[in-house]
């Protein structure tokens, strides 16, 4: 390889290299992506977990099932009750908020999904 050559070979590559780090820095430092209004559905668990957990507080407060309802199909638009009852079963096996537990089992009653692992956290639920 020639001198000529293996010059233009280095300036590409340290050319690259910088372009490289400048892109990282502009993407993760200075103007990092920001979600906003992001749909339910693509949460990480954990929040998606806590919007369940809320959905079931506002319908304590509420008392409004239709609107829960359309609120969890953000999540799961064949079966709005299954991550109710998915977390509320969750929570029973990690030993987790009984304070959650029951609000997502008196959700999961009105829904129509109650299941004996939730049976006795309802309090005068029939």
């Amino acid at each position: 390889m020639s001198k000529r050559a293996r010059k233009w070979v280095i300036r590409a590559a340290v050319g690259g290299a910088a372009g490289l780090a400048l892109g990282f820095a502009i993407g993760w430092w200075l103007w990092p992506v920001q979600y906003t209004n992001t749909a339910p559905d693509v949460l990480r668990r954990d929040y998606r977990d806590d919007y369940v957990v809320m959905v079931a507080t506002a319908y304590e407060v509420e008392k409004d099932l239709d609107q829960a309802r359309q609120r969890l199909r953000l999540l799961d638009p064949q079966e709005p009750a299954a991550p109710v009852v998915e977390l509320a079963n969750r929570l029973v096996e990690v030993g987790g908020a009984a304070e959650d537990v029951t609000r997502l089992a008196r959700l999961a009653w009105a829904l129509g999904t109650l299941t004996p692992t939730l049976t006795p956290y309802l309090e005068g639920q029939p």
